[in-house]
């Protein structure tokens, strides 16, 4: 089964929305950044891309992040965006402050947040009236996410907005398949003060990992406007690198709501 894109997606400039500027969005921003490049050589129209984060660079970021020591102190979005916009010529626009429903026009919105609570803000604010439901709705949410030593990622198209409402093509959101992604529980948000002590945390490449087969979906879906596979599970202590497939009873079997065998009833 395959997933095409709307034909203006290949046509216009794309809006890109990047919520979190850490270990997983300092990689997928530079990594957009080569993304755009590449299509407007092409001869494409590229990506318009707005960073939020309301967070500053701290001695432990350095070397796990794409920060240097010059940047502690600075806030994230704008220390990145400045270096992409001076190296590559592009107008891309840095938010210094948390994501809100109401920022702007929303093409694909990428979350690389580490928290429930962050999730379920953005899940609420692509499903529920007065937030960017409707025509405001982003086309695509494409969420990643990782723990010490593993993570995924996954692009869904959130079913409030009016093109996927009835459209059998539909991607199903992290929200839907990974519901316990967005449940409140105890969450541990204590910074490291050290780089030694966030490796601990966190394995020196995992974010590399799960940010690289994110950018493979969304060139796939740029270049050729099509996509077989829309997610991966990645596990870098077993070396596992899964996909997700562009298929309806891989996603029942995610959600367990799969059919059941009916059994035979012994004649009386």
């Amino acid at each position: 089964m395959e997933h095409r894109v709307f034909p203006r997606f290949l046509d216009e400039r794309i809006h890109v929305r990047l919520v979190g500027c850490g270990g997983n969005g300092s990689q997928m921003l530079t990594g957009l950044a080569r993304l755009n490049h590449a299509l407007r050589a092409l001869g494409r129209e590229g990506l318009r891309v707005v960073a939020h984060d309301h967070d500053a660079v701290s001695p432990a970021n350095v070397g796990r992040q794409l920060f240097a020591p010059g940047d502690v102190g600075r806030n994230k979005a704008v220390v990145l965006i400045h270096r992409i916009n001076s190296y590559f010529g592009t107008d891309w626009y840095a938010e210094p402050s948390e994501f809100k429903p109401s920022d702007g026009r929303t093409d694909i919105l990428v979350i690389c947040v580490d928290t429930r609570a962050a999730r379920a803000f953005i899940n609420y604010a692509v499903t529920t009236p007065g937030g960017m439901s409707g025509s405001r709705c982003p086309s695509y949410w494409m969420d990643l996410g990782n723990r010490r030593e593993d993570g995924q990622v996954i692009l869904g198209c959130p079913a409030s907005n009016k093109r996927w409402r009835k459209n059998k093509e539909r991607l199903p959101t992290v929200a839907e398949l990974l519901p316990e992604i967005i449940r409140r529980g105890r969450e541990d948000n204590t910074p490291s003060c050290s780089l030694a002590e966030a490796l601990e945390r966190l394995h020196l490449f995992v974010n590399q990992a799960v940010v690289t087969p994110a950018l493979q979906i969304l060139w796939q879906l740029f270049r050729f406007g099509r996509l077989t596979w829309h997610g991966a599970f990645i596990n870098l202590a077993t070396g596992h690198v899964r996909p997700l497939p562009v298929d309806p009873v891989a996603w029942a079997r995610m959600r367990g709501d799969e059919p059941q065998p009916t059994k035979k009833r012994k004649p009386k």
